[in-house]
């Protein structure tokens, strides 16, 4: 009799863990997702090499930038575009095409080269701004004085006259 409870207590106890396996086997099914999360979106950032921080009339400044990329999804496109809101000059990539403000242009590049020409004697500001086609951007803002304006005799800022805009 011993070993038939004994034998009875097993059983019993071996339909409990069953019984909670499956329900939790079950639950685990009830709320998987036949979608898979695939992340698309991927938050980046240009960065600028030092740039001189003055410019003459008729000269062209060279502005070498980079991609920086927390991730890659192989479908995001990155567009670049400007706004000049002081001076006069002109913004071209390295591949020749000269932008029209405000006008996307498509990003080939991770890397790539700007060259903008003074084209006027007061102080130059723009930003440039990077975005892709999730609604992401990175803004740059440039700001180069006249040569010829005097002040502490300084001509170049070997860390850059940049800034990244903050949202």
């Amino acid at each position: 009799m011993n070993i038939l409870n004994n034998r009875n207590k097993r059983t019993n106890i071996f339909k409990a863990v069953a019984l909670c396996l499956i329900a939790a086997v079950s639950s685990t099914l009830v709320s998987c997702d036949d979608d898979m999360d695939i992340q698309q979106s991927y938050p980046f950032t240009v960065e600028v090499m030092p740039v001189p921080n003055k410019v003459t009339k008729g000269q062209t400044v060279e502005i070498r930038c980079e991609l920086k990329k927390e991730g890659d999804f192989a479908n995001t496109l990155y567009t670049i575009r400007y706004f000049q809101f002081e001076g006069e000059g002109t913004l071209k990539m390295d591949n020749g095409i000269t932008f029209l403000p405000n006008d996307r242009y498509l990003l080939e590049n991770g890397k790539f080269r700007l060259y903008y020409t003074a084209e006027g004697e007061e102080a130059h500001n723009f930003i440039v701004v990077v975005e892709d086609n999730f609604g992401n951007s990175f803004e740059l803002e440039f700001d180069f004085n006249n040569r010829n304006v005097k002040d502490d005799g300084l001509t170049i800022v070997p860390i850059g006259n940049f800034r990244p805009l903050l949202k």
